[in-house]
């Protein structure tokens, strides 16, 4: 068959009977057997159908030059492409003529498999513009600048038109900043307060903590989140304790499991006094010194002094806790009971202030042995241990007139009347102005009658009412008559205690 101006390209001339592309169409043998083939039959020539993939590499019998396979021949029925018929075609674009026939068959076999070319992440380009959806996906990672540059260019392009994707971007940004901070990772000591007037604010509680037992529980909490993450090592780690025995400075040494061991016997008193087990039993010591002392003597095993340094901080925590509840339901009355220390005495709520001071005290001591930093109380709770301080100030003065450590009243007055007062001056957030009588406990302190002015910060206030510093050593600003003032330092440094 023929057609216009051409040879057909279909003509067993131009394959030829051996070429291994001519056969049966549905059950002759298959393509590049290299068997002899019959002769096609009457009608139009049979032609190979579609390669596989892997024929892509070779050339098979009857295809055109180049390797690109001969067209297949339209049927009468199809419709007609692009308005021209197959037997139309004009006749530049008939193929050129095949291989002779009796050019040599094909090898059997298929041609080898070219390798696949390596996969490529598709990168964005102005032919192909990546879509608004995922460019939107990939704004977190352009904020945490993990895209690649082309991607990074991309989503930056995009956000100069896109409005909701720019504002998008700029809060992924802010949240990234606040992955970066540079703040402390230690917990503010005050976040617990903070938590819990909030909490209180919201819903009160049906039994709520009296306010004089919010130093000790917040001070306690605080030294319990300075040893939650302790180790063994940290905990054999050496403390240097010191106070002033009333001539001079002096101290023992201990290590963080001793500390804790001693504050655990010390709270012990208080616990006794609300009928709370004594961890010292019921034949302990009355003093605290004489308390610690026979804790730290306790034999390998007997009772508080076996297990791992650190489990005397699950005792001493459950004890203050226990402290704590008690209080909370004993009611109003239970604010005036008194706690015996040897002796003297001190109210409840004075005496939970005065263990309050002391988890500060030793909480520092700790702090500064293992080389961690450790912040002043809250403003409130500091002022009201001050104020115990000052307070106790009078009584220890008179005590010490008593031992001949002081020098005697110069103006003795009734009780209740004005006599010779001292002016305290404590400066910082949770200082203030007391006047502290000289020449009697009972005598009212006025500002009128002030002879003597002492000014320190309270940093300096509490290195100097817990024995750290010599009380000549401690005051800042010093005014007026030097002995009532000298008598007054000495008092102040005579409250510190083992």
């Amino acid at each position: 068959m023929t057609g216009r101006g051409g040879p057909d390209p279909y003509d067993d001339d131009a394959y030829g009977d051996s070429s291994g592309g001519a056969g049966d169409g549905r059950d002759g043998p298959g393509r590049g057997s290299g068997a002899d083939l019959p002769s096609h039959p009457a009608g139009p020539p049979r032609i190979p159908p579609p390669r596989s993939a892997a024929e892509d590499g070779g050339r098979w019998p009857g295809a055109l030059d180049g390797g690109i396979p001969a067209p297949r021949p339209p049927t009468a029925d199809e419709s007609r492409t692009d308005g021209i018929r197959a037997d139309e075609a004009p006749a530049e674009r008939a193929p050129e003529p095949g291989p002779e026939p009796d050019a040599a068959p094909m090898p059997p076999g298929p041609p080898p498999t070219p390798p696949a070319p390596p996969l490529a992440a598709p990168t964005p380009s102005a032919a192909h513009p990546l879509s608004h959806d995922l460019l939107r996906s990939l704004l977190g990672a352009w904020a945490l600048t993990a895209c690649s540059q082309d991607e990074t260019s991309a989503v930056e392009a995009h956000l100069n038109h896109c409005p909701s994707c720019a504002e998008e971007a700029l809060r992924l940004r802010d949240a990234v900043g606040l992955l970066h901070t540079e703040h402390s990772l230690d917990l503010d000591p005050m976040l617990r307060s903070r938590v819990l007037a909030g909490c209180l604010g919201r819903r009160p509680a049906r039994i709520p903590m009296p306010g004089w037992a919010g130093a000790y529980d917040a001070e306690a909490a605080r030294l319990d989140a300075l040893l939650r993450d302790m180790g063994e090592a940290e905990w054999r780690a050496p403390v240097r304790l010191k106070w002033f025995d009333g001539r001079r400075l002096t101290g023992r040494d201990t290590t963080v499991a001793g500390v804790i061991g001693h504050l655990m016997v010390v709270d012990g008193i208080v616990a006794a006094s609300l009928g709370l087990p004594d961890p010292m039993g019921s034949d302990a010591p009355g003093t605290p010194l004489a308390r610690t002392e026979a804790y730290w003597h306790l034999e390998p095993g007997a009772a508080y002094g076996a297990g791992p340094p650190g489990a005397v901080r699950e005792l001493w925590r459950e004890q203050g806790h226990a402290l704590v509840r008690t209080v909370s339901f004993a009611g109003r009355g239970v604010a005036e009971l008194d706690v015996p220390y040897g002796d003297f005495a001190l109210p409840i709520r004075d005496a939970f202030l005065d263990r309050a001071l002391e988890c500060w005290v030793h909480a520092g001591d700790i702090a500064e042995a293992i080389d961690y930093p450790y912040e002043p109380p809250a403003s409130a709770h500091l002022k009201a241990m001050i104020d115990l301080c000052a307070r106790l100030l009078p009584g220890t003065l008179a005590e010490r007139r008593r031992a001949g450590l002081a020098a005697p009243p110069r103006r003795l007055v009734e009780a209740g009347t004005p006599g010779r007062t001292l002016h305290l001056q404590v400066e910082g957030t949770g200082g203030g102005d007391w006047y502290i009588p000289l020449d009697s406990p009972a005598a009212m302190p006025e500002p009128e009658e002030a002879v003597a002015t002492i000014a320190l910060d309270q940093e300096a206030f509490y290195l100097l009412a817990s024995g750290h510093v010599p009380p000549q050593e401690a005051a800042a600003g010093l005014s007026g008559d030097t002995e009532a003032i000298r008598d007054v330092l000495f008092a102040t440094a005579a409250l510190s205690r083992l």
